[in-house]
């Protein structure tokens, strides 16, 4: 498995238990976009694996924050180390 999620009130959360790959990010990023659609949240918070996340890993995120803010959703990124939060912000703002 590789995302896991819970609706916590009005927040969808989103768990990637493994960093991903270029094999496994379009699956990934895909079922983002299904469950934020499915559960038409008012928040999204994605939580990657401990340690540094993989560029496929970041690009999902990216391509998911994307997604979210085109429908006014805020997303927020947990679990990266403050670098990649650093690359995240500079890459979704």
């Amino acid at each position: 498995m590789l995302i896991s999620h819970r609706v916590d009130g009005d927040t969808l959360r989103v768990t990637l238990h493994h960093s991903l790959d270029v094999h496994t990010r379009a699956a990934a990023a895909a079922e983002i976009e299904d469950l934020v659609h499915t559960h038409r949240p008012r928040r999204v918070s994605v939580q990657v694996p401990a340690g540094e996340p993989t560029p496929a890993t970041l690009s999902v995120v990216v391509r998911a924050q994307r997604m979210c803010q085109s429908l006014d959703i805020p997303l927020n990124l947990t679990g990266a180390t403050a670098a990649a939060q650093r690359l995240f912000t500079t890459n979704t703002a």
